[in-house]
C-alpha cells in the first residue's frame, strides 16, 4: 500500500504530554487494514525507516557532543523500555508517547492509531521544550530537517526501508 504523509493539525492535550512546549507539530499516514498498534508502528518508524536518516542522526550525535546535549535516552527513565533511543513513558495500544528530558530542551513524540479494522490512521506528533539559549538554537537548526525526517520514518510504517 503506497499512502501520502500529510501534515496535520496537532490533536493532543500537549499541557498533559509536555506542558510548556513551545514547538508542536503532526503527520499522519492512512495505512488501511493493516494491524498495526502504536508501538509496532513507533518501531517501524524509527527502526526501519530509510537509512540516511541513521546517517545524519550520527552526524547530529558527532556535532551534539561537545555541547553536552544528549545523543540518547539511555539512561532516562523509561517504564515501558526503549524503542532505538527513545524512552518510553507511556503506552496502550492506541498511544504510545516517548522522550526524554535534557538540560537544554524536552521533547515527546507521540504515536496514536485510529480507525476502524479497514480505515486506519497513524499520527505522529513532536512536541519540544526548550530550557536555554542552546535549546533554541538546536530547535532552529534542527526545524527544517524535522519536516524531511519525520515524513520519511513514517514512510516505514507502510514500507519498510529495511
Amino acid at each position: 500500500m503506497t499512502s501520502t504523509v500529510r501534515e496535520i493539525t496537532p490533536n493532543v492535550d500537549a499541557g498533559t504530554v509536555l506542558a510548556g512546549a513551545q514547538f508542536i507539530d503532526a503527520f499522519r499516514v492512512e495505512i488501511g487494514a493493516a494491524a498495526v498498534n502504536a508501538r509496532e508502528a513507533c518501531t517501524r518508524m524509527v527502526l526501519h525507516g530509510p537509512r540516511w536518516i541513521d546517517a545524519l542522526l550520527r552526524l547530529r550525535n558527532v556535532l551534539v557532543t561537545p555541547f553536552g546535549l544528549k545523543t540518547s535516552g539511555e539512561g532516562a527513565p523509561a517504564p515501558h523500555g526503549l524503542i532505538g533511543l527513545f524512552p518510553v513513558l507511556s503506552e496502550t495500544p492506541e498511544r504510545l508517547v516517548a522522550g526524554f528530558d535534557d538540560h537544554h530542551l524536552d521533547f515527546r513524540i507521540v504515536v496514536d492509531v485510529t480507525g476502524d479494522a479497514r480505515d486506519r490512521q497513524v499520527t505522529s506528533t513532536t512536541l519540544v521544550r526548550t530550557h536555554n539559549l542552546l535549546g533554541r538554537i538546536y530547535l532552529t537548526l534542527i526545524m527544517p530537517f524535522h519536516k524531511l525526517v519525520v515524513r520519511s520514518m513514517m514512510t516505514g510504517i507502510i514500507e519498510p526501508a529495511r
